[in-house]
């Protein structure tokens, strides 16, 4: 069984291993009516850890333990990427790296229509993984993922990431189209974020 979240004991706070703001306020959206009171990484003057797990499970939990360990508090980190099946998974968990140094998405984006070229299978889907740490090195992991096709030219201002060029399965809207109540709904990090709430949150 996951070892419970007691936002009680914990004093409500906990600390989102994150420094993309769009990230973090998602997280804390889904967070919001469960008690918790989230401070991202970013705030608190974190340092980013090297990436380097060989999976978005390994990457989010060496993000989370991080930042427990240095904040001192229960940290939650999320590692997620667009994965196309015409790339072989690409860019899956080196997503954020195809933004380049400068978290540029417009061009990670453009660098994926360009590989995928005249590609016909346009299938893809978006992977999450949630990491809920403690100081004390405990860390609990659980996965999302949704379907969908990757399309051009990108559409929508919402969300963040690759979300302008993702159409789910069963909806024509993009992510980037979607009204953010409707993403938080049905998005991979949904998906990871309900595991996570029933393993170690509960009822709100």
């Amino acid at each position: 069984m996951a070892r419970q979240f007691d936002a009680q004991a914990e004093g409500g706070k906990l600390v989102i291993a994150s420094h993309n703001p769009g990230k973090v306020k998602e997280i804390g959206d889904l967070l919001g009516p469960y008690g918790v009171t989230t401070v991202s990484a970013g705030d608190l003057g974190l340092e980013e850890p090297e990436e380097d797990g060989a999976s978005f499970a390994e990457n989010a939990k060496l993000k989370a333990l991080a930042a427990a360990e240095a904040a001192k508090l229960p940290a939650l980190a999320d590692d997620s990427g667009l994965s196309v099946a015409a790339l072989e998974g690409f860019p899956g968990i080196y997503s954020a790296r195809w933004a380049g140094p400068e978290k540029d998405f417009a061009l990670a984006m453009e660098r994926v229509h360009e590989a995928m070229a005249d590609t016909v299978d346009r299938s893809g889907r978006f992977v999450c993984a949630l990491a809920l740490a403690w100081p004390d090195g405990h860390c609990e992991v659980f996965q999302g993922a949704v379907g969908g096709l990757v399309i051009w030219p990108p559409r929508g201002e919402n969300g963040f990431g690759y979300d302008p060029i993702f159409v789910p399965d069963g909806y024509e809207e993009t992510f980037g189209e979607m009204d953010p109540a409707e993403k938080h709904a049905i998005s991979h990090r949904a998906e990871a974020f309900r595991k996570l709430v029933a393993g170690c949150f509960g009822e709100p």
